[in-house]
C-alpha cells in the first residue's frame, strides 16, 4: 500500500480538529475519584512458568467499580531491591495471554507489568477479565459500547483500570515508583497516552502506532477496523453523528495528550491505514512535554516499527528511568 495520508512535512505541523470538551478535566477526575473509593486489594501470586531467568507474578486488582482486573507481574530472577518499572497495555482484542509470554523488559532488567483489557482477548492472546458492565446496542466489536453518553463508553472503564493499573505496580515492594514508564501499541499506545494524560507522575511513556486518537479524523479518514465500527453504528443510527462524536472526545488521545508531562517516545507508521498517521501526529504534537521524539517507518502498515521500535524502545528508556 503506498502513502495515503497527508505528507510527512505536513504531518509534522498537523492539528487534530477534536474539539475538547467542556468539563474534561471534571469528568476524569470525578471518574478516578469514584474508582479510588474501592480498596485497590492488589494481589501478586507467584506462578510456576520453568524458566531461570525471571520471575512472574499473577496479579489482581480493582479496577473501575471496584472490578477484579487481572495482569502479569514479571521480575528478573532473585531481585531484592526496588527495580524501574514498565507498564503495558495490549492491543485491540487481545489478552495478556500466558505467564511466559512477557520477557522482553524483565531481560532489560525491568519490573514489566503488563495489564489484561477487560473484556476483550478472545480474538489473540487469550484473557481473563470480565466486563460486566452492558450497554445499549452496539455494532460488535468495543468501539460503539456505551456510545450513548460518556459515562457508559466502554473506554471510560478501560482507561480507569490502566491508571490503576499503575497504581498496582507501583504497589508492589520491588516496584521504584518514582520510575516508572507506560508503553503499548495501537490500542495498548492510545492507552499510554490515556494514562500520560491522567497519571502526571510518570517518568516516560512511549506509545508505538497509538490508537483511539483524533476520532473526528479517523473515522472518515480510514475504512479499515476497529474504526470502521463507529462508521457501521452510524450507518444504522443515522443523525447521531454529533452525539457520538461528543462521547469519543471524552476519549480522544489528543485531549490526554495536552496534559502529557512525561518524556515521550512515539512511532508511527507512514502506510498505517488502521491507525493513520495523521492521527498519531494530531496526539504526537498536542504532547505538552518539550521532551518528545518521534519514530517514523516510511514504508510499514500497522506493524510499524517491530523489532526495531523494541530497540529505540530499550535504549531511550535506559536514559529515562
Amino acid at each position: 500500500m503506498a502513502l495515503f495520508d497527508l505528507p510527512l512535512d505536513e504531518l509534522r505541523g498537523y492539528r487534530s480538529a477534536s474539539v475538547e470538551p467542556e468539563g474534561f478535566d471534571t469528568f476524569w477526575a470525578k471518574t478516578l475519584q469514584e474508582a479510588r473509593e474501592h480498596d485497590l486489594d492488589a494481589r501478586f501470586e507467584p506462578v510456576e512458568t520453568h524458566l531461570k531467568t525471571v520471575e512472574v507474578h499473577d496479579v489482581t486488582f480493582a479496577g473501575f467499580g471496584g472490578h477484579p482486573v487481572k495482569g502479569w507481574l514479571t521480575l528478573p530472577a532473585g531481585v531484592t531491591s526496588p527495580l524501574p518499572a514498565v507498564v503495558e497495555f495490549v492491543g485491540y482484542g487481545g489478552g495478556r495471554g500466558l505467564a511466559h509470554t512477557h520477557l522482553l523488559w524483565a531481560s532489560a532488567g525491568y519490573a514489566h507489568f503488563v495489564m489484561d483489557t477487560r473484556g476483550q482477548g478472545s480474538a489473540w492472546g487469550g484473557g481473563e477479565t470480565l466486563d460486566p458492565v452492558g450497554s445499549a446496542p452496539a455494532y460488535p466489536g468495543y468501539m460503539t459500547r456505551g456510545l450513548d453518553a460518556p459515562e457508559n463508553y466502554y473506554y471510560r472503564r478501560v482507561f480507569t483500570d490502566a491508571v490503576r493499573a499503575v497504581e498496582a505496580a507501583r504497589s508492589h515492594d520491588l516496584v521504584d515508583a518514582a520510575r516508572t514508564a507506560a508503553v503499548g501499541g495501537s490500542q495498548g499506545g492510545g492507552i499510554t497516552i490515556a494514562v500520560g494524560g491522567l497519571v502526571p507522575d510518570l517518568a516516560a511513556i512511549a506509545p508505538d502506532v497509538p490508537f483511539l486518537c483524533d476520532f473526528p479524523r479517523a473515522t472518515t479518514l480510514t475504512d479499515r477496523q476497529p474504526y470502521r465500527e463507529i462508521g457501521s453504528y452510524l450507518k444504522t443510527y443515522r443523525g447521531r453523528t454529533d452525539e457520538v462524536l461528543r462521547t469519543l472526545s471524552y476519549f480522544d488521545g489528543v485531549h490526554f495528550a495536552a496534559r502529557g508531562r512525561a518524556p515521550a517516545l512515539f512511532s508511527v507508521a507512514l502506510e498505517d491505514q488502521t491507525c493513520p498517521p495523521s492521527t498519531v501526529f494530531a496526539a504526537f504534537n498536542a504532547w505538552a512535554s518539550k521532551d518528545k521524539a518521534i519514530e517514523v517507518y516510511d514504508f510499514n502498515d500497522h506493524e510499524g516499527g517491530g523489532t526495531y521500535q523494541e530497540a529505540a524502545k530499550l535504549g531511550w528508556l535506559s536514559s529515562r528511568l
